[in-house]
């Protein structure tokens, strides 16, 4: 007998938040086209060289994680998930990841040379901590090829992609957003700031996936267990990559910070209690992410800072052709 397909039928929801998801998801859509970092070249050319090898370094980890995002994490739970309203959300925030690792390419075009690029890549894909974070999560996403593969396996996955982009991202996240609370690197820090909008709305909505798969399990404390042996041996990791990264600069400590403080969102994206005892966030690192310190143009609905016309209507003689008579 031929399968039988179904077409998704948005008139009638799935559930109370799939509709709610596409429409901020389109509210939030952007490219990186749309920015222009060559504005912070002069700001580049000020940092001291450690900060700009931590910033490099940060940006690069964040390429990889939101690549193995694009290419595994989000197809292969696309393929699990019933609902094709939420499948048809899960797309769109696909499509995002891809742009994010790709705007990442665009900062660095405007400030590194290619020699320096392909070394910072060549560190990405050797270094030992990256490795681990992307190898941890891929096994929870390929899990999910298995022929029989279970609500077990399906709560694991979406848990993971949780964890990565509510939590694994921010150790990344802290330095562009520490140096736009300084007022450098504004211009890159804005894509920065839209990239952090999409994997927020990313991280509840999968997280809400998760607590409607993790309510059908019938022995929830010892997937919960496996869930808290996973967080500890990503937060592990996390500290030394942290370490890896930030030391020279005597950020490590502060990083740190915010590394328990997006785990403990992440769990809560999972509708699980706060793990981590927070002390105060960097107020520098706040204060990058406010909106309102950034200059915009007032045509804009999309950015904190200029943008780059997408839309461009080439003037003609006949535009300059008045009706004295009129006044038009």
């Amino acid at each position: 007998m031929m399968k039988q397909y179904s077409a998704v039928n948005w008139n009638t929801p799935d559930n109370d938040y799939a509709g709610m998801f596409w429409e901020q998801n389109l509210r939030q859509f952007w490219i990186d086209t749309e920015y222009i970092p060559s504005k912070d070249i002069d700001s580049w050319k000020s940092l001291e060289p450690g900060i700009q090898e931590a910033y490099k370094k940060a940006l690069g980890g964040l390429t990889l994680l939101d690549t193995l995002q694009s290419h595994t994490g989000m197809p292969k739970i696309i393929d699990r998930i019933q609902s094709l309203q939420n499948k048809s959300v899960l797309s769109f925030m696909c499509m995002m990841e891809a742009i994010h690792a790709k705007s990442y390419s665009t900062i660095f075009t405007t400030v590194v040379s290619t020699p320096e690029i392909n070394e910072l890549f060549e560190w990405v894909h050797n270094n030992k901590r990256l490795q681990f974070k992307a190898a941890t999560i891929d096994n929870y996403y390929r899990a999910l090829d298995q022929e029989q593969a279970t609500d077990e396996d399906l709560f694991m996955a979406l848990a993971a992609s949780v964890l990565l982009e509510s939590f694994l991202f921010y150790s990344g996240f802290f330095m562009p957003l520490w140096l736009a609370g300084q007022g450098q690197m504004v211009a890159s820090a804005d894509i920065i700031k839209k990239i952090i909008a999409d994997e927020s709305i990313h991280g509840v909505f999968v997280g809400l996936l998760a607590q409607d798969v993790y309510r059908k399990l019938n022995h929830q404390e010892a997937v919960k267990q496996k869930l808290d042996a996973l967080l500890n041996d990503l937060y592990e990791n996390e500290l030394k990559y942290t370490d890896e990264v930030y030391t020279d600069v005597g950020l490590s400590a502060e990083v740190k910070d915010y590394v328990r403080y997006n785990a403990n969102k992440a769990m809560m994206n999972l509708g699980f209690s706060e793990v981590f005892e927070v002390k105060d966030i960097n107020s520098i690192v706040l204060n990058g992410l406010n909106v309102e310190t950034t200059q915009h143009d007032f045509f804009s609905k999309k950015s904190t800072n200029y943008e780059k016309a997408t839309e461009i209507v080439h003037l003609r003689d006949e535009d300059f052709v008045f009706d004295l008579n009129t006044g038009i």
